[in-house]
């Protein structure tokens, strides 16, 4: 029966309202603390999954996803990364490596399940992230899933968010830019997602968004390590999800020897879009390990 660490409650981020049975506490680590959402089954857990968010994203993603999880049997922890949201902001620049944030999701898995091996789930940038974990250190995992996430990025990918936040200095200007329809608008005005997205990437550190913007921009493909290591992987993405090139997703399960899954009517974020369709791949893989 898996176990999840005793951590410290913490307050909510943001206006929505947190789901019932979905706990916010803190995991303290050597940098600091991360917030993370914390689920457990009434009944016998099927195993614990450790679940890491995206480019500007955070743990509240996987609001709505958890209570769909749990209720398939599973205990999760879905972290935000350092600099994301109210997760601990380093001010230096050279604190947001991709070795550094797999080197926290290896200590946030060592906290969970006494210790013991848990799944492992990143999403888009969170799935670079998890493949360094993995590929860091094995032994701290069941599985790997790759969702919506690919083998490697490429040139001036993210040039254009760059350069808005490196000339404004702020994550602001970058969320006006990518909504024009809401930019400058009161909260009030703004639809709860919407307006839970600004609250986020005010947030957000600034060199965390410039520094995920270089991960996902660097053309080194790991794939072959992420295979030696022996893991179980999936590959599993939306039929529309544009963030990767899908025969670069497709290639990539087969060079793994990966299960691969493409869920219906969803994009670059299934678990919103299509939680059921979601929870079917991921209760199916997991299960089997």
């Amino acid at each position: 029966m898996s176990t999840l660490h005793d951590f410290e409650a913490v307050t909510a981020f943001g206006h929505l309202p947190t789901p019932d049975g979905v706990d916010v506490v803190g995991v303290d680590l050597p940098i600091g603390r991360l917030t993370a959402y914390r689920i457990v089954p009434e009944g016998e857990s099927k195993g614990t999954v450790l679940i890491v968010p995206g480019y500007t994203g955070s743990k509240e993603d996987w609001r709505t996803f958890l209570p769909v999880l749990r209720d398939a049997g599973w205990s999760a922890v879905a972290i935000s990364r350092r600099g994301q949201a109210d997760s601990v902001a380093p001010t230096d620049r050279s604190e947001y490596t991709l070795e550094q944030e797999a080197a926290d999701v290896v200590r946030v898995a060592r906290l969970l399940d006494d210790g013991a091996p848990v799944h492992l789930i990143g999403h888009s940038l969170g799935g670079v992230i998890v493949r360094a974990a993995a590929i860091q250190h094995p032994s701290a995992f069941r599985d790997v899933t790759m969702f919506c996430s690919g083998p490697h990025g490429w040139a001036n990918r993210k040039a254009a968010e760059r350069a808005i936040v490196s000339e404004s200095c702020s994550n602001r200007a970058l969320f006006d830019a990518t909504n024009p329809l809401w930019a400058g608008r009161p909260d009030e005005e703004l639809p709860d997602d919407v307006r839970m997205v600004r609250e986020r990437i005010d947030h957000t550190s600034v060199l965390s968004v410039l520094a995920g913007a270089g991960i996902l921009e660097d053309p080194s493909d790991t794939t072959d390590a992420l295979r030696e290591t022996g893991l179980p992987t999936l590959v599993a993405h939306g039929v529309w999800d544009a963030a990767w090139p899908i025969p670069w997703q497709h290639d990539m399960a087969e060079r793994l020897g990966a299960d691969y899954a493409v869920i219906p009517e969803s994009y670059h974020g299934p678990q919103v879009e299509n939680p059921l369709g979601t929870v079917a791949v991921f209760d199916a893989f997991l299960s089997e390990h």
